[in-house]
């Protein structure tokens, strides 16, 4: 009797810091990806083709399960699942970077250089009128 209210406690404390974990995982920060060289060539040469395989094959896939998804009326999940996801994977997400998405990178560069621009072109303009 004491070993199964064991169990029950212990199955119970596991269920819980389950339940727990996903919310400490969503609290943390982003995670600023930065991959080395060999991260990129593996990506571009292994992963990337794998996706675009996956994307045809999820593509046919939900093409044949098509008529029953829409009896049941799950067409455009079955669809981000077997097609959304595969495209997400493969061509939204930087080179040997693990997470999808933009980071943003770019933007922030793109203006730093325009702001260096600017201050540049006010300085000549000011050396020019004064």
């Amino acid at each position: 009797m004491k070993i199964m209210t064991g169990a029950r406690r212990a199955v119970a404390a596991v269920l819980i810091a389950c339940m727990l974990l996903p919310q400490t995982l969503l609290a943390q920060d982003a995670i600023d990806e930065s991959p080395n060289e060999f991260a990129m060539v593996g990506d571009l040469l292994v992963a990337r083709p794998i996706g675009l395989v996956m994307v045809v094959a999820g593509t046919a896939t939900w093409l044949v399960s098509l008529p029953f998804t829409l009896l049941s009326g799950h067409a455009s999940e079955a669809a981000g699942t077997l097609i959304g996801g595969p495209v997400e994977t493969t061509f939204m997400r930087c080179l040997g970077c693990r997470n999808t998405g933009y980071t943003h990178k770019d933007i922030e560069l793109a203006r730093k250089k325009s702001a260096e621009a600017e201050a540049e072109a006010e300085a000549e303009q000011a050396e020019s009128d004064g």
